[in-house]
């Protein structure tokens, strides 16, 4: 029998891969590139974030550790005065909350004068002030129509957490991240709120900035209303020096 001769295979036909135009081909890789930058952008951005983080911290720290060691100090030298029949005097207050109690009707123009100033152009309107020979003299001026005193850390505090909006391109912006005071504040080394309330508290080197950067305060009326506003603090009136007794008015008006 003869063999039949092996037939030649075909080479199969090689398949084609669809074109791709160039732009595409152009597009996909930037968006890969893209992606590559975001991812590490992340990564950097998260870090910064957790360092950010600490740092605050350890500076929250630092404070609250100035504050206890400040307050015992002012017990420590109460009590070793005491002790030898002396009287410890602390030092004149540095920080005042001037607030606004009284209308616009009827206002000579030299209190008005003082109260646009202070930034007080509203009822129940409040500021953090430095106390010094020019301001007490303005506050004297204006009198009838502030109430102030010496606020503690803890009426500092709430003031700025509870009702703090801060100055931004000349807007009133709520204080909900500490993005806000970083930009704002971050060449005066504020980085954060108790930075701030550290500054505002301690009268620091930059309270004009820090003070200037937080918008009047806009508080209610006092729960259980005015004494009366027309007779001065010590005449069982409202207007006026109350001294440490700001703290209670503040917390009635929060």
């Amino acid at each position: 029998p003869t063999k039949m001769a092996p037939t030649a295979k075909k080479p199969e036909d090689k398949k084609k891969l669809p074109r791709v135009p160039e732009s595409l081909l152009k597009r996909r890789k930037a968006t890969a590139k893209s992606k590559v930058l975001t991812k590490k952008a992340e990564v950097r951005n998260k870090k910064k974030a957790a360092s950010k983080k600490r740092e605050i911290f350890q500076r929250a720290e630092k404070y609250v550790k100035e504050y206890r060691t400040k307050e015992r100090d002012e017990i420590r030298l109460n009590r070793q005065a005491k002790k030898v029949g002396n009287f410890y005097v602390p030092a004149e207050p540095k920080l005042a909350f001037v607030m606004r109690i009284r209308g616009i009707n009827g206002v000579h123009p030299r209190p008005r004068k003082v109260m646009q100033l202070f930034r007080l152009r509203q009822i129940n309107n409040g500021v953090f002030m430095k106390l010094n020979k020019a301001t007490l003299n303005m506050l004297k001026i204006a009198e009838p129509f502030v109430t102030w005193g010496v606020p503690n850390l803890k009426t500092v505090r709430e003031l700025i957490y509870k009702r703090g909006y801060g100055k931004v391109n000349h807007q009133r912006i709520p204080l909900t991240d500490n993005k806000i005071i970083e930009k704002e504040l971050g060449t005066k080394d504020i980085i954060c709120m108790e930075d701030l309330i550290h500054e505002i508290f301690t009268v620091g080197d930059n309270f004009k900035y820090a003070s200037n950067f937080l918008w009047p305060f806009k508080l209610s009326s006092p729960l259980g209303g005015w004494r009366r506003k027309y007779n001065h603090y010590n005449d069982g009136g409202d207007f006026g020096f109350r001294d440490t007794k700001i703290d209670a008015l503040i917390k009635r008006m929060i």
